[in-house]
């Protein structure tokens, strides 16, 4: 058995990474209290190795940080990196997110989540980072109630429905953290934890 700090405080992410990682010997946990590092990385991958990198220094265990992001073609990748700094609050968020799109046509509509993974040993040393999407378009209002960010606009045709439309399981399928975090542990088994 392996135990591996998210290098993050919210709860959320937690719950997405443990539904993901059922019936592993990887067992994941949370820094406690506050942790906010400074993310002035230019990309996503860069913005998770200084989480990663900050938490090593604090917990001195092996971590894992992720940053991700909504991409839009026709708004040249933004919001991007900044995806949860755009506005104060998800509703303002996801309302600046539409004003800037009002009037386009679906087709110039097309968007992608990006998760950059990057985990780090005891010392900060990066030992792996992997990077997963997931490609839809960006709905004129928000629907449904599940997930979380900008999930009530984020269109995927093959299911004719937005992502916060979709259940847990659903989600956890096709999202683009469970893109990035089922090679992650397929590497973290392979490699931290075969003799």
């Amino acid at each position: 058995m392996i135990k591996i700090t998210l290098a993050t405080s919210n709860p959320h992410k937690l719950e997405e990474i443990n539904s993901i990682n059922q019936n592993s010997d990887i067992v994941f946990e949370v820094i406690k209290g506050e942790f906010n590092p400074v993310e002035n990385g230019k990309t996503f991958e860069e913005n998770a190795a200084i989480k990663a990198k900050e938490a090593a220094k604090i917990v001195k265990n092996y971590c894992l940080a992720d940053d991700s992001g909504l991409c839009v073609d026709s708004l040249e990748g933004r919001p991007g990196i900044y995806s949860s700094r755009y506005a104060l609050t998800p509703k303002e968020r996801i309302e600046k997110l539409l004003g800037e799109m009002r009037g386009l046509s679906f087709d110039d509509r097309s968007a992608h989540f990006t998760c950059s993974m990057v985990l780090v040993d005891m010392e900060g040393n990066i030992l792996h980072t992997q990077t997963g999407r997931v490609f839809g378009f960006i709905d004129d209002k928000p629907k449904g109630k599940n997930g979380f960010g900008y999930d009530p606009v984020f269109y995927l045709s093959e299911f004719d429905k937005t992502m916060a439309e979709l259940d847990e399981a659903e989600k956890n399928k096709i999202s683009h953290r469970s893109n990035a975090l089922r090679p992650m542990l397929k590497w973290i088994e392979e490699t931290l934890l075969t003799p």
